[in-house]
């Protein structure tokens, strides 16, 4: 559940609330939902998705239940994180994608999960569950390791301590783990065999910027075993020019200071 409005909240932390109550789960909420996930009473839920609704944040649709709207959208394309590095990147994407026929990853590490800044889908069967704008964990997605190998030690214990199975192939002991993640730091570049989807493999690699990692890129692929090398290749020269060409400063949290 979204976390409710401490008593006395102002109006921006209790809409800030109310928008907060949706998210990857939770595309679509009915009025009493959104109140229940929002901790506001169902009278304050409904003034203030009234307003969102006339300023077009949230849309109602015909069954009665509230979606997130396009200007919210069209704001969050203004994120530095969106523009400047997904603008950077999208031409070794294409390139990458271009040489593999695989669906290419540009992610980025939002909290404890990997939050999917850009997708170029494959030309392969591969299922893959990723998309624009959604998230998914970091220990069992290849730009989501890559990332997380790189990410504060406090980050690390949290996600160690929540390591739920998607598939029967998903790494669940901490230990294995952090022997992983310990390996991906040495060598430079993550794997995943159908960790988060049955018959869907990846590879990825961090972008550095400066001393530090801003982003990863990664490739889904039905099996990577024979075509490792030229995968890791090609996406770490790729991951460098990134890094070089990034501009803007990385987005903190503030678990991170």
């Amino acid at each position: 559940m979204a976390g409710g409005a401490a008593p006395g909240a102002s109006l921006v932390a209790r809409t800030l609330d109310v928008l907060g109550a949706f998210d990857d789960g939770h595309r679509r909420l009915t009025l009493s939902a959104i109140a229940e996930r929002a901790g506001l009473s169902p009278a304050t839920a409904l003034r203030i998705v009234r307003e969102l609704v006339a300023g077009g944040a949230l849309v109602r649709t015909t069954d009665r239940t509230y979606v997130i709207g396009r200007r919210l959208w069209a704001l969050g394309l203004l994120s530095p994180t969106q523009t400047g590095l997904r603008d950077v990147a999208s031409p070794y994407l294409q390139d990458i994608h271009a040489a593999t026929r695989a669906t290419v990853h540009l992610a980025v590490r939002d909290d404890d999960e990997v939050l999917y800044l850009d997708r170029i889908s494959g030309q392969t069967s591969v299922p893959v569950v990723s998309r624009v704008g959604g998230r998914l964990p970091l220990y069992c997605t290849g730009v989501g390791k890559a990332l997380l190998a790189h990410a504060p030690e406090e980050v690390v214990g949290r996600v160690m301590h929540h390591l739920v199975p998607h598939t029967p192939y998903t790494l669940t002991s901490p230990g294995m783990l952090a022997r992983q993640l310990a390996r991906i730091r040495t060598e430079g570049w993550a794997t995943t065999s159908e960790e988060m989807t049955l018959g869907a493999c990846s590879v990825a690699v961090p972008v550095w910027s400066g001393e530090e990692v801003v982003a990863s890129i990664g490739v889904v692929v039905p099996d990577f075993r024979r075509e490792k090398a030229r995968l890791v290749a090609a996406l770490t020269v790729a991951a460098r020019a990134i890094g070089r060409a990034v501009s803007v400063p990385p987005v903190r949290h503030d678990a991170d200071r």
